[in-house]
């Protein structure tokens, strides 16, 4: 892990901590880190954050750019795996490495757009004014309604988010959006495996939490091509799907009786 300056920050202060997985994204990563310092800069009271680009394995110019962008920005961390490890393992990756108890994720292509973050923080505030006691067991996904992806892709997503919340019942439209907020400890006591990041909506749940879905925009791909091929991930998907349903199928929550509640 390269970091940045420690005189620039205190990690204590830090309330946000910004997590995008790339790889392959040359000609995205400048563009993208400018978004998302303006998006973070003008929310409301100017949190003090973090950036954390996990590099997976990246053959391009990437690492190149991302040295570039070290120079450029005090908030930005850089982690690389030496291999290719999906991006499931990118996202435990920087999570891992993150300082700030809440966790904002968005995929680094550029399709997610930064300044939708604020509408997933706006959830939160309206949740915690709502059920206090619950809002940080809560997972705030995106929900693009607007797709601007291929006719294909676009079903694809369609059949596996249909499939998926019927026999897992967790009622995500959009379980693979990439932009999603999230307490940090929330998801490091998640079950850890391969597409991890498509099925977080139902592990929440599975935990005891609930999945908010919040309605954000998508734009086109401009630079780069999609790492995602249509059968091999359906079959690796229905192994996955079979995994989290024997996950929920064995989870068991039991009512502990606390010694102040005895008599």
């Amino acid at each position: 892990m390269r970091d940045v300056d420690p005189k620039m920050r205190s990690s204590g202060d830090l309330k946000y901590s910004v997590v995008v997985p790339v790889r392959d994204e040359a000609g995205n990563i400048a563009p993208l880190v400018g978004e998302i310092v303006a998006a973070m800069a003008g929310l409301e009271d100017a949190p003090p954050y973090e950036i954390i680009y996990v590099d997976d394995g990246s053959t391009d110019g990437t690492a190149i750019e991302l040295d570039n962008a070290l120079q450029s920005t005090n908030q930005l961390k850089v982690a690389r795996h030496f291999q290719p490890c999906g991006q499931s393992q990118a996202l435990i990756t920087g999570i891992s490495a993150a300082e700030a108890p809440w966790v904002i994720t968005l995929d680094g292509d550029g399709q997610n757009d930064p300044a939708d973050i604020t509408l997933l923080i706006e959830a939160r505030g309206h949740a915690i004014n709502q059920e206090p006691e619950l809002a940080s067991q809560f997972l705030y996904v995106g929900h693009r309604r607007l797709r601007h992806d291929s006719l294909l892709r676009r079903y694809e997503s369609w059949l596996a988010n249909d499939i998926r919340g019927w026999l897992l019942g967790d009622h995500t439209p959009d379980a693979g959006c990439g932009l999603k907020l999230f307490r940090r400890d929330l998801f490091l006591e998640l079950p850890r495996f391969d597409a991890l990041h498509r099925f977080l909506p139902a592990l929440v749940i599975r935990a005891g939490g609930r999945a908010i879905s919040v309605e954000v925009s998508h734009r086109p791909r401009l630079r780069g091509k999609s790492k995602y091929g249509l059968w091999r991930r359906l079959a690796l998907g229905v192994v996955d799907l079979l995994g989290v349903m024997w996950l929920i199928a064995r989870q068991t929550r039991p009512q502990i009786l606390h010694k102040k509640d005895t008599v």
